[in-house]
């Protein structure tokens, strides 16, 4: 089932017109033949590099060629919701060539999320070297997170997941699981992480009690840390996430049990608890987002673009500050699992999407 391909995929130019409330899109299948594709990167020459899951990385040229896989990635483990995540680059990629990989890695006891850094050369990564490990590992296939975003000041945001058996572990700052945590490039802790220097807490910790969180992005004007995560069934969040805070799972959440839709934890908020600017109930399956910050697609300037999974969909969310003032489900009819969201150098919207036979699917204004 995860064999690769034996040919790089050629450019697509399918197209369809699908109509808006701000903007008339023109949606075209701009390359195909992507295995589960997860991640995104522009690269300063044009080109992209994407992630597919089962462990590959490929690049695409700007005819929407898609490459053989690179040499050089992590072995990974494949396994349910993991696999090979997330890729940035490093803020100075111009010069020296790094980016980071986010993926399963797999341990006696099951696997944990990890973090690598490689320089480009070509087709292949030279230097390969991991730098974060998730503690403590765990069994099981889902929730590992996985987001990479950098700060104003160079330093590498990584989201980790609960891995969904070990979910009170969210409240425990001795674990990564369920956790935002800073590193520098290096992986080395910056030292005024929040949690620096407090007994029993591990240095790395950003923020806590996170379930799944799948898309994380900066604001352009105020360089805070915005994301989204997974609820169980419902409870999905839109959160600011500020340094030291305590975003509540599984404390307080809008989700209910699977199966019984019995009340998770205490109710929907506490004292201390940080409150999610939006939430989702039913479940969107949030996945990807990005701050639309172009021209090319009138009306959408300074608004806030997030992928959904359960509903095939994209969301605009339209922003007063930190205040969401209204929503818009877009693109639903065209029944494609939205995994990544990014905005191209070209003010132009790229998506991935979740399939075995997935496609990179580009936005422009008609």
């Amino acid at each position: 089932m995860l064999a690769a391909p034996a040919l790089p995929a050629r450019a697509q130019t399918e197209s369809r017109t699908v109509r808006t409330a701000l903007a008339t899109l023109e949606v075209t299948e701009f390359a195909r033949g992507l295995q589960h594709p997860w991640g995104l990167a522009f690269l300063p020459e044009g080109r992209m590099l994407v992630t597919e899951r089962p462990g590959r990385l490929r690049l695409v040229e700007p005819d929407g060629q898609v490459s053989a896989p690179l040499a050089g990635v992590p072995t990974v483990l494949a396994q349910g919701q993991g696999g090979l995540l997330g890729v940035v680059l490093s803020p100075a990629f111009a010069t020296d060539r790094t980016l980071f990989l986010s993926y399963a890695e797999r341990t006696p006891a099951g696997g944990r999320t990890a973090v690598a850094r490689a320089e480009l050369d070509g087709s292949a990564l030279r230097e390969v070297r991991t730098i974060f490990r998730q503690q403590p590992d765990a069994s099981g296939g889902n929730h590992w997170g996985g987001q990479m975003v950098f700060d104003r000041d160079g330093l590498l945001f990584v989201t980790l997941g609960d891995r969904f058996s070990l979910r009170d572990k969210a409240q425990d700052l001795g674990t990564h699981l369920g956790k935002i945590v800073r590193i520098r490039p290096d992986g080395s802790v910056p030292p005024d992480n929040p949690f620096v220097g407090r007994a029993g807490a591990l240095p790395e910790i950003w923020s806590y009690g996170h379930r799944n969180v799948q898309g994380a992005a900066l604001h352009p004007a105020t360089g805070r840390l915005w994301t989204h995560e997974h609820g169980p069934q419902g409870g999905d969040e839109l959160n600011v996430v500020l340094a030291g805070r305590n975003h509540g799972w599984p404390i307080v959440t809008f989700g209910r049990e699977y199966g019984t839709g019995f009340r998770i934890g205490e109710g929907t908020e506490k004292a201390g608890m940080v409150p999610p600017l939006l939430q989702w109930t039913p479940s969107i399956a949030p996945s990807g987002m990005a701050f639309y910050g172009a021209d090319r697609i009138p009306g959408w300037k300074g608004q806030l673009l997030v992928g959904a999974l359960a509903y095939r969909s994209l969301y605009r969310i339209e922003l007063d500050g930190e205040r969401v003032v209204a929503q818009e489900r877009m693109l639903e009819g065209i029944g494609r699992r939205i995994r990544d969201v990014r905005v191209g150098p070209d003010g132009l919207v790229y998506l991935l999407t979740d399939e075995p036979e997935g496609a990179i699917l580009r936005l422009s204004a008609r």
